[in-house]
């Protein structure tokens, strides 16, 4: 009995692959087939065989010029993502009280809503865990948007949220502190980093705390964040301040030149930035005040001072090398 059951297996497996063979060569000369979307024909490569026609379209029946007219006409939800506690999956229900044609609802229809909005917030947390990261991601989307920080930079630092989450690291810490940490680890990590004075100013919890709870939580979960590099924030300060590509150029220039000699070893790279951007302008011939460059970077001018002159020498000193 267990023979014949094995050998009827077999010879079903073995129907089965020659039938799949038999459907991708052409059954007049044996020549590969090949398939047509746009006619909806299936002909052979060799002969020429028409083997099936009018095939089903699967794509949609729309036509899209543009990514903007493809998002708009596409009836399909949203990806999912890591940057929403249910990871997009779940109904969201408009605030505002209006229908689809953007008429106005009535007193009842809008007790309705509320009472659905209610229940959907309800069912949407059904424990601690979920609370805790959609008040959490909810944070982290409110600093990143007055920050300016990009998409990929919320959605990195809320994998790190997770990670943290998952690893059990919240009891004795605030949901703020980590998110804040997270965010802060993220925006190094994609290379737009922050300072911590900016970071502190967003966030709602201390400064004291925002450290000790970045360094636990960057030790527990093995984060690799390189230290910022101080080319990182050239950008911003020169946009901030309205100054020339030239200048934006020639402070890179500096900082590179800077770096060749080990002098941002043990300094604070947005010193080593506010103090490029404050000497290129100069050579440059454009108009700057220290303490322009002091209230966009957050950083004392005696600072900027310091550093302003150890950059200057080391350029020159570059200079001088590329000379001889």
């Amino acid at each position: 009995m267990t023979e014949a059951r094995i050998w009827t297996t077999e010879s079903t497996e073995i129907q089965e692959h020659e039938e799949s063979t038999t459907e991708h060569v052409c059954p007049e000369c044996g020549g590969a087939l090949v398939t047509d979307e746009e006619h909806g024909e299936t002909a052979c490569s060799e002969c020429g065989l028409i083997v099936e026609a009018d095939e089903v379209d699967r794509g949609p029946e729309w036509r899209a010029f543009d990514a903007r007219e493809r998002d708009e006409k596409s009836r399909v939800g949203s990806p999912t993502t890591k940057m929403m506690h249910d990871k997009g999956l779940s109904t969201t229900i408009d605030w505002q009280d209006k229908d689809a044609y953007g008429k106005a609802l009535s007193s009842r229809q809008r007790e309705k809503m509320q009472r659905l909005r209610t229940w959907n917030r309800r069912f949407q947390t059904q424990d601690h865990q979920e609370r805790n990261l959609r008040q959490a991601l909810g944070e982290i989307d409110r600093m990143a948007s007055a920050l300016g920080l990009p998409e990929n930079v919320r959605e990195t630092a809320s994998v790190i949220y997770r990670r943290a989450l998952e690893d059990d690291l919240l009891p004795g810490r605030s949901i703020e502190g980590v998110a804040t940490s997270a965010l802060y680890a993220a925006a190094r990590q994609a290379g737009v980093p922050r300072t911590i004075d900016e970071m502190a100013r967003v966030s709602r919890v201390e400064e004291r705390e925002f450290k000790r709870t970045y360094r636990y939580v960057v030790r527990e979960l093995n984060l690799e964040v390189a230290p910022a590099d101080p080319v990182s924030y050239v950008t911003r300060f020169t946009s901030d301040l309205d100054l020339s590509d030239e200048a934006d150029r020639l402070a890179r220039r500096m900082l590179d030149a800077a770096k060749e000699r080990g002098l941002h070893s043990g300094k604070n790279p947005v010193g080593l930035a506010a103090a490029a951007v404050y000497a290129a302008p100069l050579l440059t011939n454009e108009e700057i005040t220290q303490r322009d460059v002091s209230e966009v970077a957050d950083i004392s001018e005696v600072t900027i001072r310091n550093r302003y002159r150890e950059l200057l020498q080391a350029y020159e000193d570059a200079g001088q090398a590329a000379a001889v």
